[in-house]
């Protein structure tokens, strides 16, 4: 199917687009003849985006400084977009910063990074979303995940809260559109370990040999979306699928069969994990 909507001519709204996935996206997708809006807060960055894309062969390609945590911003983006374009065949909500932390700790960062990672999405598919389906076009929604909102590792409460619930939102979204005939879908993108300015501390620094490069990631989705996967599960160099499986099984299982929480950390069932891994 994506074929059919990542086109030429088509129109795709990519949020975070100033860097890492959504460039990277950007860029695939001006490939492909698309006329792209691009938002990010970056606007620098955002404006050498938008003509990279014009030479990687996107027929058009605006750029739209945008808090995607303002939903009158969102606003004014998506009229930007349909005011320009008509209509939105690819909605991408990919904008997200990593900054958080621990459950009693940084209330300020903990409330940005929800209106950037949670608010943005919400934000992007209240005020896209119904007008995508009221044009009776196909086309995808795509909401950018983290294994670390299916696993939730120790070390950054905020950012797993704000993905776990990116998850779920897009869970919901898919159900309901479901129930609106299929034009429109949604789908989960959940990146593996990716070399991007969010998980960077040095943007001058080497790519590690166990992270995929931005532009893979965005590879893998495209064929993902071919296939009509609602779970864009990404691997990387370092972890195959199969590992992440078992992560996410254990993960589960924790409620199951009544462990202790994120037991996967916990020092007497280590051994048992890694048996589980094993097996």
């Amino acid at each position: 199917m994506s074929d059919d909507i990542i086109t030429t001519g088509n129109v795709a709204v990519i949020t975070g687009a100033a860097r890492g996935i959504g460039r990277a996206a950007a860029l695939r997708l001006a490939g492909r003849g698309m006329r792209l809006v691009l938002a990010d807060v970056l606007a620098d960055e955002l404006d050498d985006a938008a003509a990279a894309a014009r030479a990687a062969g996107a027929r058009e390609a605006i750029a739209v400084p945008t808090d995607v945590g303002d939903k009158a911003a969102v606003e004014a983006l998506a009229d930007a977009a349909f005011g320009r374009f008509g209509g939105v065949d690819v909605l991408m909500n990919n904008a997200a910063i990593g900054t958080g932390g621990g459950t009693f700790e940084n209330y300020g960062d903990w409330r940005k990074l929800f209106d950037v990672n949670f608010w943005g999405v919400v934000n992007g598919v209240q005020t896209f979303v119904p007008r995508m389906v009221e044009a009776g076009r196909p086309g995808y929604v795509i909401n950018t995940g983290s294994k670390q909102g299916i696993t939730t590792p120790p070390g950054n409460a905020a950012y797993n809260a704000s993905k776990a619930a990116v998850k779920v939102v897009t869970e919901q979204l898919a159900y309901e559109l479901r129930g609106r005939g299929g034009r429109l879908s949604a789908h989960l993108l959940i990146p593996g370990w990716t070399f991007t300015g969010l998980t960077a501390a040095d943007p001058k620094a080497e790519k590690p040999a166990g992270a995929w490069h931005a532009d893979e990631v965005v590879d893998f989705m495209l064929s993902a979306l071919e296939k009509g996967d609602f779970y864009i599960l990404c691997p990387d160099n370092e972890t195959p699928r199969s590992l992440d499986e078992k992560r996410m099984a254990w993960a589960m299982g924790d409620i199951i069969h009544d462990r202790p929480a994120l037991s996967r950390w916990h020092p007497d069932f280590k051994d048992a994990f890694d048996r589980f891994v094993g097996e």
